[in-house]
């Protein structure tokens, strides 16, 4: 069965964003007077949960403070968020992030052919956006038939929501469908709702276990549409 729909996860799939989004996080923290660092490890080690918030929270969660200042640090998880992501968007405006390679030629062939193409991402819809202005050129927003994003889904990737989500956008089954990703949450989430996957990690998730994926690449410049539909058949037969 042919391929109709390609989806695709944002953060480190599209982009390489963590750095920016790491930044960005440490800007909010000096603005709002917290002084927190997350410096490469830790953030490394936060991105194992899915979303902003979630991570916030996490963090807050381990921090060595008494319990009256664990529950402020809770009712300003919103605002700490909020202002990152402000600070996150104003970094892609300024400095503009390219898409990883492969990604903006495999893009532009699907569209070519007629693909359709989605967005499954746990960041917000703000983010998504900004990204792809910055990635793929003003209007880029546009050549997603649906972009599901943010807290639209009960459960966050490893869950499989969002990418299910996507499919009733597409009108699709998944055995029509490739997912990429680039994360052990994300490639969960998208083998959970039956996708064919496509990983390919950055230096933040390098080491995770990738095993269930049918394809693990560098990046999507070693990957065409003809070898990808002949991937896609070869395991849709198998299965």
């Amino acid at each position: 069965m042919a391929i109709e729909a390609l989806i695709f996860d944002v953060d480190g799939t599209l982009a390489d964003t963590e750095e920016a989004h790491r930044q960005a996080f440490n800007a909010a923290f000096i603005e709002l007077a917290l002084w927190w660092d997350w410096g490469p490890p830790l953030y490394a080690e936060l991105l194992r949960i899915s979303g902003g918030k979630e991570r916030i929270a996490h963090h807050i969660e381990a921090l060595p403070v008494t319990e009256i200042e664990r529950a402020r640090l809770r009712s300003l998880v919103s605002l700490i968020h909020s202002t990152k992501t402000r600070i996150y968007r104003e970094l892609l405006e300024n400095f503009k992030l390219p898409p990883r390679p492969g990604v903006a030629k495999l893009i532009g062939d699907a569209r070519a052919a007629g693909m359709k193409l989605a967005i499954a991402s746990t960041t917000t819809p703000a983010n998504v956006e900004a990204l792809l202005n910055a990635a793929l050129g003003r209007g880029a927003v546009h050549w997603f038939d649906t972009i599901s994003s943010g807290d639209v889904v009960a459960s966050k990737k490893p869950a499989p929501d969002i990418y299910r989500l996507a499919l009733q956008g597409l009108r699709l089954p998944a055995e029509r469908c490739v997912a990429f990703e680039d994360s052990v949450n994300g490639l969960k989430a998208a083998r959970a709702a039956d996708l064919f996957t496509v990983v390919t990690p950055t230096r933040w998730n390098t080491g995770q276990d990738f095993s269930d994926a049918q394809l693990v690449l560098g990046n999507l410049e070693d990957i065409d549409l003809p070898k990808l539909e002949r991937l896609h058949a070869a395991a849709r037969a198998a299965a």
